[in-house]
Formats: C-alpha cells, sequence, structure tokens
C-alpha cells in the first residue's frame, strides 16, 4: 500500500484571504529596484565590458514596472475601502 492515497478526506472550507498593506510591500520593492539601478549606474562601463548591462536595465524596468503596480495596488486599496463604507452605509440605514 502506498503512502499516497488517492483517497481525499472531507474538504474543509478555505480560510479567509489575509490583509497586508500591498501599497507599503510594492513602494518597499520598487524603491530597492530604483537603488539598485542607481547603485550600478557608475560601473556601466565595467557592466559593458563584461556584457552584464542587462542587469541596470532589468533593475530600471523592475522600477517602472514597480510603478504600474503601485497606481493598481492604490487603485485596489481604494476600492476595498469604498465597498466596506458602502455595506456599512447599507447596514446602517
Amino acid at each position: 500500500m502506498s503512502l499516497m492515497s488517492k483517497e481525499r478526506g472531507p474538504l474543509r472550507e478555505a480560510p479567509e484571504p489575509l490583509e497586508a498593506n500591498d501599497v507599503a510591500t510594492v513602494v518597499v520593492g520598487t524603491t530597492i529596484w530604483f537603488v539598485l539601478f542607481l547603485v550600478q549606474l557608475p560601473f556601466y562601463g565595467w557592466y559593458s565590458d563584461h556584457g552584464h548591462t542587462w542587469w541596470i536595465w532589468t533593475c530600471l524596468a523592475g522600477g517602472c514596472l514597480g510603478l504600474v503596480g503601485l497606481k493598481y495596488v492604490r487603485a485596489r486599496r481604494d476600492a476595498i475601502q469604498r465597498a466596506r463604507a458602502a455595506a456599512q452605509d447599507g447596514h446602517n440605514g
């Protein structure tokens, strides 16, 4: 008999998703990408000589994509707050 049985136990209800401060997380990540970009710029010649300039441009792309993500998570946060306020108004009114 194998340890990995194909029989499944009873299904359990999925737990509620954890809420995090998504805006702060994206701000920190975006900042790290831009800092890495700026730190590598003075060494552009070395990166170019060794064929690694893509590292610099990857950091810039990460920072720019982080700005797009920041716009997205702010809009998401605001929509969640509006939905909660509307739900509260519906229960109170």
